[in-house]
Parts: C-alpha cells; sequence; structure tokens
C-alpha cells in the first residue's frame, strides 16, 4: 500500500521526496489511529496542514483529502505536522515527525549516498513509532463553523462581490466580506486601472 501511494504521489511532482513520504506515512497513521478506511471517497475526514508544497500532496493522496472537495485546509505556520479530524465524532489529532527522524534514518538506509537519499529511503522503512509523533488535539474552531455549508451565497455591502460558505463578516447592520472588515491580505492600488489590464491580458 505505502509503495502504490508514493508512486501517485510522485506522478503528481514528477520525483519523489522525503516530505511527500513523510505526508504518505502521516495519512497512513491517522486511518488507523482514527479507525477510517483512507484515502476516502466520501468526506468523513478534514485535514488541516501546516504546510503547502509537496508534503500536503502527500497527505491528500494517502488521506482522499483535497482542497477542490473541500477536506483539506492549509493553515500555513511553517511546520510539516497535519491535523486530521474525523467529522462525525470530532475526535482530532495531529501527526508530525519526532525531530530525531532525519538522524535515525541513516540507521535503517545504510546504503544511501547522502543525507537527503537516506531521509528517502529511510522514511519508508521505519516503523511508524520511530518516524512520528502523535498528539490528541481540540479544535478551537468547531468542525461545522470549519465544513460549513456548501452553496450558501451572500453579497458584500461595500464590494459587491459573492462570498460563498458562509465566510461573511457582520459588521453592525453589514454584511461585509473578510477584505471589506479588514481582514484581507491584500491592499488595492489607487494607481492601477482594471481597464488597461484586463485589455493587456487579453492581447497576450
Amino acid at each position: 500500500m505505502l509503495e502504490k501511494l508514493l508512486d501517485t504521489s510522485a506522478a503528481l511532482h514528477c520525483h519523489l521526496c522525503p516530505r511527500q513520504v513523510l505526508g504518505v506515512r502521516m495519512g497512513m497513521l491517522a486511518g488507523e489511529v482514527l479507525g477510517l478506511n483512507l484515502p476516502q471517497s466520501a468526506k468523513r475526514l478534514l485535514t488541516i496542514v501546516e504546510t503547502d508544497g509537496c508534503f500536503a500532496d502527500g497527505i491528500s493522496v494517502a488521506t482522499g483529502c483535497w482542497i477542490g472537495r473541500r477536506t483539506l485546509r492549509v493553515e500555513d505556520f511553517g511546520k510539516v505536522a497535519t491535523t486530521f479530524i474525523d467529522v462525525h465524532t470530532d475526535r482530532a489529532i495531529r501527526i508530525m515527525p519526532r525531530r530525531e527522524a532525519r538522524i535515525r534514518a541513516r540507521a535503517f538506509a545504510p546504503e544511501a549516498r547522502n543525507k537527503w537519499e537516506a531521509q528517502l529511503l529511510g522514511y519508508q522503512r521505519m516503523p511508524a513509532h520511530e518516524l512520528l509523533s502523535l498528539q490528541a488535539v481540540q479544535l478551537k474552531t468547531p468542525i461545522q463553523q470549519i465544513i460549513s455549508r456548501a452553496g450558501v451565497k451572500t453579497v458584500c455591502e461595500i464590494c459587491g462581490e459573492d462570498i460563498i460558505n458562509e465566510r461573511e463578516v457582520i459588521c453592525g447592520d453589514s454584511v461585509l466580506c473578510r477584505t471589506c472588515a479588514g481582514q484581507g491580505y491584500y491592499h488595492l492600488l489607487a494607481d492601477c486601472a482594471a481597464a488597461p489590464l484586463l485589455a493587456r491580458a487579453e492581447a497576450a
């Protein structure tokens, strides 16, 4: 099973790296601990990864959780760690590599030519209890609020853009998007007219 999942993950990147292996191993362990048959075809498992990149794809391949299916979220803390939540029971576990795993990997891959290869091979061979650490956690936000209700839509009273999945912010009597409520990740540039930008994009 591990080899098949790694092949699938490698196909997404045209190569296999140690962090993909970690993602796949974490996903497999989560299925065992939570008693879930993974990769899932339904949406019982929600995953919250703490970094993006190839690690997250390893998680997706092993669990069947994808951003497009609204079962994978990225909270970018810059950590190779993931929280797995059974949405039927609210049980949540957080899994991360053991700090000593990078060093211990060499013992499981004596033929490795360098540290990278030792991790690539060692992470596949190490027992889960030597490779990974597990914590029981409780989410600060209720799971139903995180999942929200797909298909629900409203309109921001300032910018006029649609807001889906109950992500609106109520400010007094106004319904706003997070950006107009001061929670955005960008600033509009006053000297940046939309029409010339669209014209250049269409001409390209």
